[in-house]
């Protein structure tokens, strides 16, 4: 079948054709489960190039909205109806400070509850994390930071917003993206803050130290040179 939406000018690019697709979804011309058109077919109706879709294509599958089956075609994910928080987090990718706020108003929230839920074998995992960035802190502990914040997520155990912190760590995988050098001390110094807060069940504390880690986040992040095009 044949789409109603826009002609996508090529000056506009992925990001576009990204809006395009979650309009697609959110107008209910496209539902879970729905196959996309062929690669050229899309490529026709929104009038860009191969390049350009496939980057768009690509952007909306590291956002779980759709996944490619090789030789199989491009389908939207059956879970998309029941978590539209992707699909927002896909219309503002490049919107650094916005995903960098949405990232401390979920976590804030989170961590406070943390404090309340977390168990202490997640406590334990916590604290391993900590350890292994402290005895390795030459290496691009990316992986070992968002380990660090999705257990605290996780640990609130609540399943209405479980759709929420899928998109909160891809919001952190973009945030990470854009951090250019380390500072493992200082990431280790505001970790084991959090992590005391949390043994301690003080969601005060966890609160004010997660407040005062993302700040430093958004500072570095923000101040950064390379990401100034993003603001």
């Amino acid at each position: 079948m044949e789409y109603k939406m826009d002609t996508v000018r090529r000056s506009t690019l992925s990001q576009q054709v990204m809006e395009q697709i979650v309009y697609l979804l959110m107008s209910g011309q496209l539902m879970p489960g729905d196959k996309l058109p062929a690669e050229m077919t899309l490529i026709e109706q929104f009038d860009v190039s191969r390049p350009v879709l496939r980057e768009a294509l690509s952007s909306l599958e590291t956002l779980e909205i759709i996944t490619r089956r090789p030789r199989g075609g491009t389908y939207v994910n059956e879970k998309i109806g029941s978590n539209p928080f992707k699909a927002m987090l896909a219309l503002s990718i490049n919107n650094v400070p916005a995903i960098i706020e949405a990232r401390m108003s979920l976590e804030l929230g989170l961590v406070a509850i943390a404090a309340e839920k977390i168990s202490d074998t997640q406590l334990e995992q916590l604290k391993k994390t900590i350890d292994t960035i402290q005895a390795n802190p030459d290496s691009n502990y990316g992986r070992l930071d968002k380990e660090f914040h999705g257990i605290i997520a996780r640990s609130a155990n609540n399943p209405v917003v479980e759709g929420m912190i899928d998109s909160l760590l891809i919001a952190h995988e973009k945030t990470d993206s854009l951090i250019t050098y380390r500072e493992p001390e200082i990431t280790v110094e505001h970790h084991l803050a959090i992590y005391e807060a949390l043994k301690n069940r003080d969601s005060h504390e966890a609160f004010k130290q997660m407040y005062r880690h993302l700040c430093y986040v958004r500072k570095k992040i923000l101040n950064d040179p390379k990401n100034k095009k993003s603001e």
